[in-house]
Parts: structure tokens; C-alpha cells; sequence
């Protein structure tokens, strides 16, 4: 199981611990949205130990273990597109995405 920070994602995570605090970026999903999940994105003050913690890029992330089937094999990416930025996931379990690109559902057996 792996979850992978790009450059870009791991600079911003890295400047995001050093304002605030805190040990790693938690990711997470949460059901939301037309189509059903939604990414989570919180600071980790501390490791869990339900907590599966990941290094990448000199920056650390952590997912609940419970949560890893929807998010692993994932590449977090950080991106501007014009006044607006944001982390984009490269989820290889994705079965599909709204129409505005905040929700996703899963791919099924």
C-alpha cells in the first residue's frame, strides 16, 4: 500500500506543517457529493494507531487504515489554476467523478 506526494504536493505540505504545526497532512474520504465520496484533509497532531503513516518527498501523510482501499496507489498532486490552488488526486480506484470534480465513486468488484 503506498500513497506518493509529488514535489509540488510535498512543498506545500511541508510549508502548511511549518505555519501550523502538527506531525503530518491527514488524508482521508468522507461521503459527500453527487457521487458519493469526497476527499478529506486535515493536519495530524498526532500519529493513531489506527493510522498508517506514509513518507514522501521529505513530507509525511496519514491515512486511517480503514481508509486506505478507497485512496491507495494514489499520487497527491498540488496545483495552480489561476487565482485558485488545491492538492489533485491521481486515484487509481476511481470508477468515476461528478461534473464539477468534487465527488468520485469506486470502482466495484
Amino acid at each position: 500500500m503506498a500513497i506518493t506526494l509529488t514535489e509540488r504536493a510535498a512543498s506545500q505540505v511541508r510549508q502548511q506543517l511549518d505555519k501550523r504545526g502538527g506531525v503530518a497532512l491527514r488524508l482521508g474520504v468522507k461521503k459527500s457529493g453527487c457521487s458519493g465520496f469526497a476527499y478529506s484533509f486535515d493536519y495530524a497532531d498526532k500519529i493513531q494507531a489506527d493510522d498508517q503513516l506514509f513518507e514522501s518527498n521529505d513530507a509525511r501523510v496519514v491515512v486511517q487504515r480503514d481508509q486506505l482501499v478507497f485512496i491507495d496507489g494514489s499520487e497527491v498532486d498540488f496545483v495552480q489554476e489561476g487565482l485558485n490552488s488545491s492538492f489533485k488526486f491521481r486515484n487509481p480506484n476511481i470508477d468515476n467523478t461528478c461534473g464539477c470534480g468534487e465527488s468520485f465513486s469506486l470502482k466495484t468488484e
